[in-house]
């Protein structure tokens, strides 16, 4: 008559400790997540390798430089610039951002300018060296050989073409024109989708 009582004991006994068992595993399985995630490193990118940079930090305030009759971003090619944003069909901006370019600070952007003075300076003298071609436009071995005088190679974006070059510094974009009529700089950000085939700093003239 007694063994009839204990089993509803032994059976009760049983279900607790079987939920002890799944709760333990249940927190040593949280443990092991929390510490497999806390683990994993953060995501990082190396930092662009930089060119044309001033042997002293400029103090001045940056003298304005010509620009390059490249359109900018936000020009729609109507001479309005930013001013005929109100008169874009919708989605405009959307369609356009993969030619925007990277925002610059105050800072960056007097970096930059005093890396396009050394650039300027250069490619000046390839200019006064002569021997330009066709509708005046240098060999591109020579602009890259100026180039290269400040340390910018192929891993900084170099790109030249009919005149035009660009150059990652590092810090910011320098790109203009150089022929023996012209010579222009313009300091940007890299493109969010640039043109393939060239580097960061030159505007992708395809669409979307």
């Amino acid at each position: 008559m007694s063994m009839p009582m204990s089993m509803p004991r032994l059976l009760g006994r049983s279900v607790v400790a079987a939920a002890l068992v799944a709760t333990a595993l249940t927190a040593c399985g949280t443990q092991q997540s929390g510490q497999s995630q806390s683990a994993r490193p953060p995501t990082s990118y190396p930092p662009r390798p930089k060119c044309a940079q001033p042997a002293e930090k400029r103090t001045d305030p940056p003298t304005a430089l010509p620009s390059s009759s490249r359109p900018s971003a936000d020009d729609d090619g109507s001479g309005g610039g930013s001013g005929k944003n109100a008169d874009r069909p919708p989605h405009y901006a959307e369609n356009h951002a993969y030619r925007m370019q990277g925002s610059l600070s105050e800072d960056r952007r007097a970096q930059g300018e005093a890396s396009a003075g050394l650039i300027r300076g250069e490619l000046e003298k390839v200019r006064e060296e002569g021997g330009s071609g066709a509708y005046g436009v240098f060999g591109e071995q020579r602009i890259a050989a100026a180039l290269k005088r400040l340390g910018c190679g192929k891993e900084h974006g170099v790109y030249i073409g009919n005149g035009f070059y660009s150059v990652h510094t590092g810090v910011v974009c320098v790109s203009g024109y150089v022929t023996k009529d012209e010579l222009t700089s313009e300091v940007h950000g890299a493109y969010a989708e640039p043109q393939p085939g060239t580097g960061p700093c030159v505007e992708n003239r395809g669409g979307h």
